[in-house]
C-alpha cells in the first residue's frame, strides 16, 4: 500500500514541476518567475524526501534539508533583488 503512495507523490510532485517549469517559461512578471523557483525547490525537496523513503536511505533527507534551505535562501535574494535591484544594504 505504501508503494502505491509513493508512487502517486511522484508522479504528482513530477506533474507540479512541469507545471512551475511551465510558469517559469511564460511567466508574464520577474515576481511568478521567482515564484516559480521557489516551486520548483519546493517539489524537488519532496520529491528527494520521497526518493528517500523509496529506498530507506537516510542521507538523502541531508540533501533534502539543504537544498529547502538553499532554495528559500535563493528565493529571499531574487525578491530582494527584484524589489530593490540590489541584495545587500
Amino acid at each position: 500500500m505504501i508503494d502505491i503512495a509513493l508512487i502517486a507523490a511522484t508522479a504528482m510532485l513530477c506533474g507540479a514541476l512541469l507545471l512551475a517549469l511551465w510558469r517559469l517559461a511564460i511567466g508574464p512578471g520577474v515576481c511568478d518567475r521567482i515564484l516559480a523557483l521557489d516551486t520548483l525547490a519546493v517539489n524537488v525537496t519532496g520529491l528527494l524526501v520521497v526518493s528517500g523513503i523509496r529506498t530507506g536511505r537516510t542521507d538523502v533527507f541531508e540533501a533534502a534539508l539543504l537544498f529547502a534551505v538553499l532554495g528559500f535562501v535563493g528565493t529571499v535574494a531574487l525578491a530582494r533583488y527584484a524589489e530593490r535591484g540590489r541584495i545587500s544594504e
